[in-house]
């Protein structure tokens, strides 16, 4: 049978030649089936080819020929959220970020897209890393929702009559905020003597519709004795592209990145958006092909750390003041599964006195958000995050927490679908801010509104 196997012919892999998936990553899988329990749509519809493992099969036998690059095989490539809870299960330490991520850009390279699919996508790689182009888009928007019209529509029923992606995309609206073109200063100084000199994402998304968490930010480091750096030249940092398969695409955003943060000589830079960092730490992978890059690309991520990261490594010394509440804390999977950070999180939530942070029951599943999944794939995203809903208003929380925007946006669309619009999401960063500016849970509230209603 050994001869009879070494005679047969060697069939060429389906995979392009450029970036395949890593046989020596695939056989790391030994299909224990530990991932199952773990991976989102496997518990969804009990699939094998729709679990991590699954996956890999397919993959190794699109590397040995024996399945071709078809519109089945992208189907289950695209069905993966990317949450990396597979990796934090996996007893064998196979990575499968790097196996996700490569086979998509083949998916994206060889396997054609239906026409509505491809032009969605277009249009959301055009906007979404764009925070200038996003600015603009929010505009109308801003008067879609003040003026009542958005109320209006959804009262009306009339999302249930246009295309379900669009439909998602409304209902994963926040609050536009009426200060849009408010930017940070290049420069914070620490209000301390500094013990830090830091630079500081700003995001795309983040920096839109999320400035109020940045701001949080750079107010903790400030407070923390650190300077705070903000490039102004900073592009997206590439997540969604990479994320999707867009690798040309990504690696020239990471270029751009590691240009503007080289400029300005910082110690640390720091990451307020789980997905960014996940993406901003694999740099040197994403280049390592690129002689004039690699290494600046692995020294670049080599820097980069979470917000929670480096306020754990400096000792505190701003004073924190009660927050007497109760918080149900939801962990971003780029956090927990892509970085491996769990502890630092709960370490300085625990710092705030009279603050109360309970775990959610199966903490380790992801809401269905996931980078814009939750966009291209809204029917089992909604399902993902009704049951994380469930899970966290077990709880009995006053309040939502977690640290990835996408996260929030995921979470405050299935409250709202429970008609729960009264129960906050904040970034973990904004309890923080809060307990160190003497802050109530109303008064940030209030703050949040107040700031969101400026023209």
């Amino acid at each position: 049978m050994e001869q009879l196997t070494q005679l047969r012919p060697h069939k060429p892999s389906s995979f392009d030649s450029h970036h395949p998936p890593d046989t020596a990553l695939i056989d790391d899988c030994v299909h224990c089936g530990f991932c199952l329990p773990a991976c989102p749509t496997y518990i969804l519809w009990g699939e094998e080819m729709d679990s991590p493992r699954g996956r890999i099969y397919m993959m190794k036998k699109s590397t040995q020929g024996e399945a071709p690059l078809d519109q089945r095989f992208r189907l289950h490539m695209d069905n993966c959220l990317g949450c990396m809870a597979c990796m934090t299960a996996c007893p064998s330490g196979v990575q499968y970020d790097k196996l996700i991520e490569d086979t998509r850009a083949q998916v994206e390279r060889n396997i054609p897209r239906p026409i509505a699919d491809t032009l969605f996508r277009k249009l959301l790689f055009a906007t979404f890393p764009y925070a200038g182009r996003l600015r603009l888009l929010a505009l109308p928007l801003l008067v879609y929702q003040r003026s009542g019209l958005q109320k209006l529509v959804r009262v009306t029923g009339v999302l249930r009559l246009i295309p379900k992606r669009m439909a998602a995309m409304e209902s994963l609206l926040p609050r536009v905020p009426g200060n849009l073109f408010r930017h940070l200063p290049t420069r914070i100084a620490s209000i301390t003597a500094p013990r830090r000199r830091v630079g500081m994402l700003s995001g795309c998304v983040q920096q839109v519709f999320f400035q109020h968490v940045n701001e949080a930010t750079a107010r903790v480091l400030a407070a923390e004795g650190c300077e705070v750096v903000i490039p102004q030249s900073q592009p997206c940092c590439g997540a969604l592209m990479v994320h999707s398969g867009l690798e040309d695409d990504a690696a020239h955003l990471a270029r751009q990145m590691i240009a503007a943060f080289e400029s300005v000589d910082v110690d640390t830079i720091v990451i307020n958006a789980a997905g960014c960092g996940s993406t901003m730490k694999e740099y040197g992978h994403i280049l390592r092909d690129d002689p004039v890059w690699a290494a600046r690309a692995a020294a670049f991520s080599a820097k980069c750390k979470d917000i929670s990261q480096i306020l754990c490594d400096l000792p505190a010394q701003a004073l924190r003041h009660p927050l007497p509440m109760r918080v149900a804390y939801h962990d971003a999977c780029h956090l927990r599964h892509a970085q491996a950070i769990y502890e630092q999180p709960r370490r300085l939530l625990s710092t705030i006195p009279d603050l109360e942070v309970v775990e959610v029951e199966e903490g380790n599943l992801c809401c269905g958000s996931a980078g814009v999944y939750n966009l291209l794939n809204p029917e089992p995203a909604a399902q993902l995050g009704d049951r994380k809903v469930e899970k966290l208003l077990a709880t009995k929380a006053e309040a939502v927490i977690s640290a990835n925007p996408g996260c929030l946006l995921q979470l405050m669309s299935g409250l709202r679908r429970r008609g729960l619009q009264t129960i906050p999401t904040f970034h973990m960063v904004e309890l923080l801010d809060a307990s160190i500016r003497n802050v109530s849970l109303g008064a940030l509230r209030k703050e949040r509104t107040t700031e969101s209603s400026k023209h």
